[in-house]
C-alpha cells in the first residue's frame, strides 16, 4: 500500500470500508485460517523508570499510582508461566520497567527464569526488557528465550514528541542486535498519541525494513498522571482501519492485538480477526487490567476460531 492508499482507506466510510476489511480478514485466512494465538506478559520488574515516555504510566514524570518493585523472584515468574500455559497461552513475556537491565544480578536472575521456564513448561518464552545489547541477547537466546519484544512506538519523525530520554536510533539498535543475536523479534506501536496517517505507514515502511517477525498493535488507553492523559481514544472504527492496513503491508506476519482495545474498540472488539489480527494478547497489562483469558477464548469459540500454541 503507498500513502495515498492509506489515506484514502482512513477516509471511508464503514459502507465503503467494508470491502478492505473482507480483503484483509482473507489475507488472514489464506496464512493462518482459523488459528489464533494467545501471549500473557508479567510486570516483572515495576516502576522506578529513568524514561520520559509520554503515555507511560511509569515513566519519570509520570504522577500515576503504579506499584513498584524489585524483579520478582524466579520461582514467582515461573508459577506465572505456568498458570499462562494452562490457560492456553502460547507465548510468556517477561517485561521490565526501566531503560535496561544493567545490574550483573537482575541479568543472570533473568537467564535463570528464562532456563526454568523452558524446563517447567513446554510454553514460548519472550521478553521486553528495554535497550539491551547483543551479548546479553545472545546470552538470552542461549537460555532458551524464543522472542524478544521492543517496541518502536511510533515513527521516527514523531518519536521526538513522544520520548526525549533516548533516540530512535537506540531502539532501532536494539532491533538489530536481537536480530544478530539469532532472536526472533516482535515490535509494534502504539496509536492514538498524535501521529498522523503519514506517520503510521512511515513506522509501517520501518518494520518492514527490519522484517520483524510479530507486529504487536497497541491503542493509547490515556491513564491519569500521564503526559497524554487528556488526549481522546481512537475511534472504533479507526482502530480496525490501522489493523487492517498492517495486514494488507504484512500479509504473513503475526500481528498481535494488545493494549488498549477493550476501551478503544469496545463493541467492535470480536472484528479484530475479520480486519487481519491473528494473535491476541489477554490478561493484565502492565499497570492496568485486561480480560480474563477464559473470556477470550470464549469470545474466539463464539467466532469459531481456535486456540493454537503454534506462532
Amino acid at each position: 500500500m503507498n500513502l495515498q492508499d492509506w489515506h484514502n482507506l482512513f477516509h471511508l466510510s464503514w459502507p465503503d470500508f467494508w470491502a478492505w476489511l473482507e480483503k484483509a480478514g482473507r489475507l488472514r485466512q489464506a496464512r493462518f485460517g482459523p488459528r489464533v494465538s494467545l501471549c500473557v506478559i508479567i510486570n516483572a520488574r515495576s516502576g522506578g523508570c529513568s524514561e520520559d515516555c509520554a503515555f507511560c504510566s511509569q515513566a519519570a514524570a509520570s504522577r500515576a499510582e503504579v506499584p513498584r518493585y524489585p524483579l520478582l523472584p524466579v520461582e514467582q515468574m515461573v508459577e506465572a508461566a505456568r498458570a499462562a500455559q494452562a490457560q492456553g497461552a502460547a507465548r510468556f513475556s517477561l517485561v521490565t520497567s526501566g531503560r535496561g537491565v544493567a545490574s550483573s544480578k537482575d541479568r543472570e536472575a533473568l537467564l535463570r527464569t528464562v532456563a526454568a521456564i523452558r524446563e517447567a513448561t513446554p510454553i514460548r518464552v519472550c521478553a521486553s526488557l528495554g535497550l539491551a545489547d547483543r551479548a546479553f541477547l545472545a546470552e538470552l537466546k542461549a537460555a532458551g528465550l524464543y522472542r524478544f519484544h521492543h517496541n518502536l512506538e511510533t515513527s521516527a519523525s514523531f518519536f521526538p514528541q513522544i520520548c526525549t530520554t533516548h533516540t530512535y536510533k537506540d531502539r532501532l539498535a536494539t532491533i538489530e542486535a536481537a536480530r544478530a543475536a539469532g532472536l526472533r523479534v516482535c515490535a509494534g506501536g502504539i496509536f492514538g498519541l498524535g501521529e498522523s496517517v503519514a506517520q503510521r505507514q512511515e513506522m509501517a515502511r520501518t518494520l518492514q525494513d527490519l522484517e520483524v517477525d510479530a507486529i504487536p498493535l497497541n491503542f493509547l488507553h490515556p491513564l491519569p498522571g500521564t503526559r497524554l492523559a487528556d488526549r481522546p481514544l481512537l475511534a472504533p472504527l479507526e482502530a480496525l482501519k490501522i489493523i487492517v492496513t498492517f495486514r494488507l503491508m504484512f500479509p504473513d506476519r503475526t500481528i498481535i492485538i494488545c493494549g488498549g482495545r477493550l476501551p478503544t474498540l469496545r463493541s467492535l472488539a470480536p472484528l479484530i480477526f475479520a480486519a487481519g489480527a491473528n494473535a491476541l494478547m489477554t490478561g493484565d497489562y502492565l499497570t492496568t487490567k485486561g480480560r480474563l483469558p477464559q473470556e477470550d477464548r470464549q469470545m474466539l469459540t463464539d467466532l469459531d476460531l481456535e486456540v493454537t500454541t503454534d506462532g
